[in-house]
């Protein structure tokens, strides 16, 4: 398999949205399944571009997943701190997983920040439940920060996430 990775063309939005959206549903990332509000974001490819950089990874132009890198002080940021990019809604297809396109995404995402003057570190939230995503995180030297745990919707107790950075 020869992974590409790249910027997200407007003709795969739609597609991109999808296979995010049913990567959380199929992996029960969401409280409430098909009518859970975090469906709509994660399905809105078209506003992310607007204010991240929303890369694919493709194969012969079968498209794999994609990721949100935010650079630092993006917009869409949700922990990144000044300095730091983040990286947010990573999600391959289901029928594509294990075989290196969630590393490619993230490895091309560190490769982004590093390329970024003042960029110092990149972080990420993630589920306790996303176990292969947390040995792609540590395999290229991501550490845990639980002292930046949190919790997206306080209303609910049962939902912390797991917050992962990496020094550059």
């Amino acid at each position: 398999m020869d992974i590409v990775i790249r910027r997200a063309a407007s003709g795969e939005y739609d597609a991109l949205g999808e296979i995010t959206a049913q990567a959380y549903l199929q992996d029960g990332l969401l409280d409430f399944g098909e009518s859970d509000a975090y469906l709509d974001e994660l399905r809105a490819v078209a506003k992310r571009v607007t204010a991240a950089d929303v890369l694919v990874a493709v194969d012969d132009d079968h498209l794999l997943g994609g990721v949100t890198f935010v650079p630092s002080g993006g917009p869409m940021a949700d922990i990144a701190q000044p300095g730091e990019a983040e990286i947010r809604m990573l999600a391959v297809a289901r029928e594509a997983r294990g075989k290196g396109a969630g590393e490619a995404l993230v490895r091309a995402c560190v490769d982004r920040a590093r390329a970024t003057a003042g960029c110092t570190a990149v972080v990420l939230s993630t589920q306790r439940t996303m176990h292969a995503a947390h040995r792609i995180y540590e395999r290229l030297g991501f550490t845990r920060a639980p002292e930046r745990d949190w919790n997206p919707l306080p209303e609910l107790d049962d939902i912390t996430l797991l917050t992962y950075e990496l020094t550059l």
